[in-house]
């Protein structure tokens, strides 16, 4: 039980000076640094913040043209099928119709598609922009901390 006492003891005097020696800035001489650090961080979360905001801003423009395009596809899919139905019983004419609205029909489905990747690639995008700024908050966090760990020194 004492040797464990003792380890429990010696273990907590080891983190926590892991804690402070994993302290970049220790010093007042460091503030400078400290400084130029925090102004670059706070100006790439301002950056960021300013691309998901429009990223976000695009997402429902997006969103109505995927809408638009996936109504225009069914639309001219249930044309293409009407214009099949008469050209089973219709001439060279109406199957040349046919094969022209199943063309268009193809056209709309794959602009349908294209509008869902779009949304698809925004969707990431924001993730991606969310994620590295709470990095570069939880950075600010940090350096905030160093700040006043530097002031309450002096």
């Amino acid at each position: 039980m004492k040797k464990f006492m003792s380890f429990l003891f010696v273990l907590l005097f080891t983190m926590a000076g892991f804690s402070a020696s994993s302290q970049k800035y220790r010093s007042a001489s460091d503030t400078v640094k400290l400084n130029k650090e925090w102004v670059n961080v706070s100006n790439d979360i301002a950056e960021l913040t300013s691309k998901l905001t429009i990223a976000q801003n695009n997402l429902p423009g997006y969103q109505a043209k995927a809408g638009e395009a996936i109504s225009e596809a069914q639309k001219s899919a249930d044309e293409s099928s009407q214009q099949a139905s008469k050209a089973t019983n219709g001439d060279l004419g109406d199957a040349k119709s046919a094969k022209k609205k199943a063309g268009k029909a193809l056209d709309r489905a794959e602009d349908a598609r294209d509008a869902d990747k779009k949304i698809e690639s925004q969707d990431k995008k924001i993730a991606k922009l969310s994620a590295q700024l709470a990095k570069k908050q939880e950075r600010l966090r940090e350096l905030e901390e160093m700040r006043s760990t530097i002031r309450s020194m002096q």
